[in-house]
């Protein structure tokens, strides 16, 4: 039997729409690679920060002997936190020019660039720890090259998704609980609360949202939880106008009146019978809250205000890199922004595909 239901024909619409289903796909890889950035990463490190300043700034591509000094201490970090953290590297990591083996010593040439010879060490095979000297060496490759401080590039545009991808989620999670709240009071009792809370509604929206998320920001301190929050308290009253507005509309059809003869208190009536009602620009708004979402984390991390270093954040390495774009090397800069502005896209996509979807004119 075919379902007819509101629901079941706005996702047939929605399948429809290429750009849509496009999106949503890129949207779920996205979010999967951001959860397991780890087991994505060549530099399984936390934040990726293993830092190797002879191959600073190397063009994609790039590949370099290196050797592997083990440090000889036993680490007990679990699982779950090498799989979501990454891992404590407490071993040295040195890019090396060439080497060679004679008499259990290994003679090596330290990686330098523009054609100089590095310094000529020598180390035994007791100090690695016995086994081959083979074993501690290995040709690694840097897919996307390396920023100014030698750290695998692709680890770190991998790493740094999570901040630009997790940052939407808990914005809108904030907007939707303090928008929701405020819009139903207001647009359900009006009068009085209506025109107090409008005002506040009012003030807040006459703040420039950089100028406020910099100031919340500066109040509760510098940091990665705290950038979150302060993107969602600027967020909510877009979501406050479109509920009240909603309330307001649906709060004179019959079914309301009908709930009130039952004798159901005001919390039922808004939380079970208006609200479900409303979900369909609810959708949408949150869909373009996501992207200026990532926008404005993006724009606080290029100035400083948003997730501290060592922390990998695609606002971050623009930040750090943007003057490399008259220097030659302009990909360190045009990668992350590439990377924020189809994410940023697809979301854009999607909140249009479900308005869409979710018209019930078409």
């Amino acid at each position: 039997m075919k379902n007819n239901s509101l629901t079941a024909l706005a996702l047939q619409k929605f399948k429809k729409n290429f750009w849509g289903v496009f999106s949503f796909v890129a949207i779920v890889c996205i979010g999967l690679v951001s959860i397991f950035a780890y087991v994505f990463a060549p530099d399984a490190s936390k934040n990726a920060n293993q830092m190797h300043l002879s191959i600073h700034s190397k063009s994609p591509g790039f590949e370099v002997g290196m050797l592997t000094i083990p440090s000889g201490i036993s680490s007990d970090q679990n699982v779950f936190s090498k799989l979501f953290f990454g891992k404590d590297n407490t071993d040295t990591e040195i890019p090396i020019q060439s080497y060679r083996i004679k008499d259990n010593v290994l003679s090596y040439v330290e990686y330098a660039s523009d054609g100089l010879k590095g310094v000529e060490k020598e180390l035994s095979i007791d100090a690695l720890g016995g086994g081959k000297f083979e074993d501690y060496i290995e040709t690694r490759t840097f897919t996307f090259g390396t920023d100014k401080y030698g750290r695998d590039y692709l680890s770190r545009v991998l790493i740094g998704s999570r901040i630009s991808f997790f940052i939407g989620f808990v914005a809108v999670l904030i907007s939707l609980l303090v928008g929701l709240l405020m819009g139903s009071i207001a647009g359900y009792y009006g009068r009085k609360i209506d025109a107090f809370i409008m005002w506040i509604i009012n003030i807040t929206w006459s703040i420039p949202t950089l100028l406020l998320v910099i100031a919340i920001t500066l109040a509760l301190g510098k940091g990665f939880w705290q950038v979150f929050i302060a993107v969602g308290l600027t967020m909510w009253v877009e979501v406050a106008r479109v509920v009240r507005g909603q309330i307001i509309s649906a709060k004179e059809m019959q079914y309301v009146t009908a709930a009130r003869a039952l004798g159901y208190n005001d919390y039922r009536i808004i939380t079970k019978h208006i609200l479900p009602n409303i979900f369909g620009p609810l959708i949408v708004i949150s869909a373009a809250n996501f992207a200026a979402a990532i926008l404005i984390e993006s724009g606080l991390c290029f100035l400083g205000i948003g997730a501290q270093p060592p922390m990998a954040s695609w606002g971050a390495m623009i930040k750090d890199h943007y003057n490399y774009i008259i220097l030659g090397k302009p990909y360190l800069a045009i990668i992350p922004g590439l990377c924020i502005m189809f994410l940023v896209m697809a979301f854009m996509l999607i909140g249009n595909a479900l308005r869409d979807a979710l018209d019930v004119k078409t």
